[in-house]
């Protein structure tokens, strides 16, 4: 042992026993006070350790910073080591912003490693909360840029070393505080970071109602700083799968529906946000509010073009503008409006575009909060809000300037994901996609289109619907164009297969969804919408799945029931290589086109029905598509490929409407007592395909699903009868008959099937 230790005992007090890892060791399991970090380790062996590891000295560092970190100490000596050991981070975490911003397991990060490696995460945790923790009567104070040089060491950690969120994460009084250094404004930013990339990992979602003081908090921040705030709330209010819906089955849905009956913590945070006096009248008027241009469209897309790779990064934006914004600040006005940037010495070295993109950016995340609540659970109490505040008359004013704005001026274009985008590169896909949710529709119109609207119905001598006698004008579009006249425009505007039609098409047909209103469809047939449509189906070479599927359920809603839309296609469709053309693009993909084959079964039922109007003779007799469909064979054929495309293992949001598209099918064949011919046709096709049973059986298992998916308490189904018009009370009992057990019926499915097939006992609905 003396040999180990050196010629010095350490017990003898010689100056070797303070600096020796033996010694040290020995020592603390006698007074049992065992190493609880690694910055306990002696200072000499640390920096023989140091030079080999190239530790760069960041140990030692944390060694000064907890000693001189103690309760009471001077904090001034603190801030000055951790803005050293802050300036061997900082690097590192430029470094993955702005480069490669490669993923944290894919990159080398040795200083920040280092940094965590011997505590500094867990003491930086604890420098931040110990005000909090002391029971002195006087708290001490920590300095407003100590604060914000811990918070930004800690986001450096977090986005440079895997695990390091996840454990800040797991610790929810840690995440409980930060909420409290919001109400600072000069540490609000760093705050908001941190937070934003804590709640993105953190296993159970947070509670808002736990946080202190949440109304007054959010009743206290400005403009700037809300927006700011909203980047946190949608992880707070966002069911955890919202985004990839349509990917799971709804087998799974119902099964996890049953196990969790009671709201989910995103339905309460969502609740706790609106029960907040006057926030929803705030995001109005942030996602509303004007933009000045100082420059023109040239410079502006030049400036662009430049700062374009930083704009993905909200903490570099964010803080760019925070260093403009502070220069400018001499009180406490808001730190976002217009008049305090422009006197801003740091304002003319900051591109115009910057400003610009930030307030869009803004505007993205106070959109995508507000789609949130359209669809939660009190989305009627949001609409009434959002109509209430002008969010829909707004967004017009600002759609040519800022929402989607074309620019033809200069050869600088800033794509979007299709590369012959020239729009506004943020805010129009995230804008029609919350345009979907709008449920007061006639507020997307100005005056003078409501009055078209009233002048169609009163020429065709039908009542107008009840919503637009009931909308409150004062609250529509201003201008010479609504809402959705210049989404229209813009949308014949796009290339073929740009990535925004998709959202565009489902846009204007949200318009139109629900019970069909002959004026809405003759006012988008007025604007060449059919024409526009059949030209990208048929004849402009798209290739995209989903903005065709998009475009088959908007021309069947544009069409359902309506004689002069059939009119117009025939017109358009008038030789049979652009008929096969269209069938062969519907034929294709049969879950994509499903609603629109719905659309002409539905109308080709009902005209046939009219046959005292000349006008509906003419069509029935001219059209291609109603004789196409009018023949018995193409209409089975169709029946056979919905019913066969899905079994209740792969029923999903998405494709469940190819069998209520079967339903329908079978539904006006039954009122016409042809049900048995139908049912008959499918056995035999079965046969003939080699089969027999698989069909029916597939099909008398879909309907014990629809059962009990669409019979549920909870399910709204008015849907399924304001698309059809057909009352949801015969679709229940038409399922009912076809599930019937008598195996002496000529309507149950089971008389099909003949008993060596018979599959009828398993029960493939159970969780």
């Amino acid at each position: 042992m003396a040999t180990l230790l050196g010629s010095e005992s350490p017990w003898t007090g010689g100056k070797r026993s303070s600096r020796n890892i033996i010694a040290k060791i020995t020592h603390s399991q006698i007074a049992g006070q065992g190493f609880s970090r690694g910055t306990q380790l002696p200072e000499a062996l640390l920096q023989e350790r140091d030079k080999r590891a190239k530790w760069h000295g960041i140990p030692e560092l944390l060694q000064k910073l907890r000693e001189s970190s103690h309760p009471n100490s001077d904090l001034s000596h603190t801030h000055s080591v951790l803005k050293e050991l802050s300036s061997l981070l900082s690097m590192e975490a430029m470094s993955f912003v702005t480069e490669d911003r490669k993923s944290a397991q894919e990159s080398t990060f040795p200083n920040t490693y280092t940094f965590d490696l011997f505590g500094g995460v867990d003491l930086l945790v604890e420098i931040l909360m110990r005000p909090t923790l002391t029971m002195q009567k006087k708290k001490p104070q920590m300095n407003d840029d100590l604060v914000k040089d811990c918070l930004s060491v800690l986001y450096n950690c977090c986005i440079c070393t895997e695990g390091v969120t996840k454990s800040l994460a797991a610790r929810d009084d840690f995440v409980l505080f930060l909420f409290t250094l919001m109400t600072n404004k000069k540490t609000f930013l760093q705050t908001a970071t941190l937070i934003e990339d804590i709640l993105g990992v953190k296993k159970d979602m947070i509670q808002l109602e736990g946080i202190p003081n949440l109304s007054g908090l959010v009743q206290s921040f400005d403009q700037q700083q809300l927006a700011n705030f909203c980047r946190i709330l949608s992880v707070t209010i966002s069911e955890p799968d919202v985004r990839n819906d349509d990917k799971h089955t709804l087998l799974a849905k119902n099964a996890q529906q049953k196990r969790n009956a009671s709201p989910s913590r995103a339905e309460v945070n969502q609740v706790t946000l609106l029960n907040i006096p006057g926030f929803i009248e705030r995001l109005c008027k942030l996602a509303t509010r004007k933009v000045s241009e100082a420059t023109g469209a040239s410079n502006f897309l030049q400036e662009l073009e430049d700062w374009y790779t930083w704009l993905d990064n909200a903490l570099v934006l964010d803080a760019l503008m925070q260093m403009a914004t502070e220069e400018a600040e001499h009180s406490s006005t808001e730190s976002s409006d217009e008049s305090s940037m422009a006197t801003s010495p740091l304002r003319h070295r900051l591109p115009q575009s910057m400003k610009i993109v930030h307030e869009i950016m803004y505007k993205v995340e106070v959109l995508y909060v507000l789609c949130v609540l359209l669809m939660g659970r009190q989305r009627n109490q949001v609409h009434k809000m959002l109509a209430e505040f002008r969010l829909i008359p707004g967004l017009n004013n600002l759609f040519d300037k800022l929402i989607w704005r074309k620019y033809t001026s200069s050869d600088h274009v800033v794509h979007g994901q299709n590369e012959n985008c020239d729009c506004s590169p943020v805010i129009s896909l995230e804008f029609n996609k919350h345009f979907l949710y709008f449920r007061n529709k006639y507020l997307l119109l100005n005056s003078q289109e409501l009055n078209e609207l009233s002048a169609i119905s009163l020429k065709a001598n039908i009542p107008e619907v009840e919503a637009l006698v009931n909308t409150d004008r004062s609250l529509v579009c201003d201008g010479k164009k609504g809402l959705l006249t210049r989404l229209l425009a813009v949308m014949k505007r796009e290339p073929p297969d740009s990535s925004f039609r998709f959202w565009q098409a489902r846009a204007v047909e949200s318009f139109l969804r629900g019970a069909t209103s002959y004026a809405d469809q003759m006012f988008l047939l007025k604007r060449g919408l059919l024409e526009h449509i059949l030209f990208c189906i048929i004849d402009s070479g798209c290739k995209s799945r989903d903005v065709l599927q998009s475009y088959f359920d908007l021309l069947g809603e544009l069409m359902k029931f309506n004689i002069d839309a059939f009119k117009r296609f025939n017109k358009y469709v008038s030789t049979d290589d652009k008929f096969q053309t269209f069938m062969t693009q519907i034929n294709s993909s049969l879950v994509d086109s499903n609603m629109l084959v719905r659309c002409i079964v539905l109308s080709l039922d009902r005209f046939e029905s009219q046959t005292e109007d000349v006008k509906v003779v003419e069509v029935l007799s001219e059209c291609c598509l109603l004789s196409y469909m009018a023949r018995v064979e193409n209409r089975l054929s169709f029946l056979f490929r919905l019913v066969n495309v899905i079994n209740v293992q792969t029923l999903t949001q998405e494709n469940v409407s190819c069998l209520n598209t079967s339903l329908v099918v079978l539904m006006l064949a039954r009122r016409r007592g042809k049900l048995p011919f139908y049912l008959n046709t499918l056995r035999e096709k079965e046969y003939a395909e080699k089969y027999p049973g698989c069909l029916l059986n597939n099909f008398h298992n879909l309907l014990r699903f629809w059962q009990r998916h669409y019979l549920n308490k909870d399910k709204d189904s008015t849907c399924l009868e304001n698309s059809s018009c057909i009352p949801f009370d015969y679709w229940k009992e038409t399922v009912s008959v076809l599930l019937g057990s008598d195996r002496t019926s000529l309507c149950a499915i089971a008389s099909y099937i003949d008993e060596p097939f018979m599959d009828l006992d398993r029960d493939l609905l159970e969780d």
